[in-house]
């Protein structure tokens, strides 16, 4: 039912900024109770939660990347974004955007985006 696809570059240049926008069908940003969270996963590591934005607006990020992070959101186009400042090769990865379900039944993610390469290089 709810669908979200990762859009943006595949390659950034250290010390610039990484976006991506997930692009959202089959359901709001603003329903309750759902968050929308973007999650990485670099080679060799496990998953890493970077932030996410709730139905209300707003934002969580990851103690070790909210100095750099920042989320936002047009609810007009039903898409949320990610901007990662000041990029290093430790930051390329697999993004992914997801939902999580907070609305019942348990806390869960319900929902991924199928993920986007990103890689840091010069």
């Amino acid at each position: 039912q709810v669908q979200l696809r990762e859009s943006g570059p595949g390659l950034v240049k250290p010390s610039q900024t990484l976006s991506l926008t997930c692009i959202v069908s089959g359901g709001s940003l603003t329903t309750a109770y759902y968050y929308w969270s973007w999650i990485r996963q670099s080679p060799g590591k496990g998953l890493e939660w970077m932030g996410d934005i709730a139905y209300s607006g707003s934002t969580y990020y990851r103690p070790s990347l909210k100095s750099r992070t920042s989320i936002s959101r047009d609810t007009s186009k039903n898409q949320f974004t990610l901007q990662l400042s000041s990029v290093t090769r430790e930051d390329t990865a697999v993004y992914y955007c997801a939902r999580e379900n907070n609305s019942g039944g348990g806390y869960h993610i319900d929902y991924w985006g199928q993920g986007t390469q990103v890689t840091v290089s010069s």
